[in-house]
């Protein structure tokens, strides 16, 4: 029997991610991930044909754990639950800094159209969670007399938004940010629409 590996696949993707929120997406090599763990390159290759292989398992394992998180914490959606989501969304980031930096960079950063095929068919996430987005939007609608848009932004762009400048500083994004998020949010999605001219 051989000896137990030293490092799992989520050790080394760890260390990916590590380098990307560090130096960037050309700092993560399989080199550098193994230099990063104190583990032989062969180790590495063991779980990683490629590059290409590295860098979709850094972008598919973020997007799919961020993506879980966000559904349980939205659960059946309420005005009440969009703002509370939208809110976490600020929470994570600051819990989860350099996955957050992998998502802010998006998908496009880690190189897809050089993934294995499989790792391409698996990046299906975005598109899930998109359709699931329009639904909550549908029955949300029904709640709030917020258009659409509105509703949209508030649940997906707005927490992206005040979050994006201390990502890009390198740093986690605090209390202040959480409270904006709460407000704005609470402001767009539980104000009355105003009446219409005529």
């Amino acid at each position: 029997m051989g000896r137990p590996a030293k490092h799992t696949t989520d050790d080394f993707v760890d260390a990916a991610v590590a380098l990307f929120a560090r130096s960037g997406v050309r700092a993560v090599t399989l080199g550098a991930v193994a230099d990063a763990l104190g583990a032989a390159n062969g180790s590495v290759y063991h779980r990683f044909a490629d590059r290409p292989s590295l860098l979709a398992a850094v972008w598919l394992r973020t997007s799919r754990r961020f993506a879980g998180a966000y559904r349980v914490r939205l659960g059946d959606p309420t005005v009440e639950s969009v703002i509370a989501t939208a809110v976490w969304v600020v929470e994570w980031c600051r819990e989860n800094l350099a996955e957050a930096q992998v998502l802010l960079a998006g998908m496009r950063a880690f190189g897809p159209d050089e993934w294995p095929a499989e790792a391409r068919a698996a990046a299906t996430t975005d598109e899930q969670i998109g359709r699931e987005l329009r639904a909550s939007v549908r029955r949300l609608a029904a709640q709030t007399a917020a258009s659409p848009e509105e509703i949209v932004f508030a649940m997906a762009e707005l927490p992206i938004a005040v979050v994006r400048r201390p990502l890009q500083a390198g740093q986690a994004p605090g209390p202040r940010e959480a409270d904006l998020v709460r407000r704005l949010a609470a402001r767009i999605l539980t104000t009355p629409a105003e009446p219409s001219a005529g």
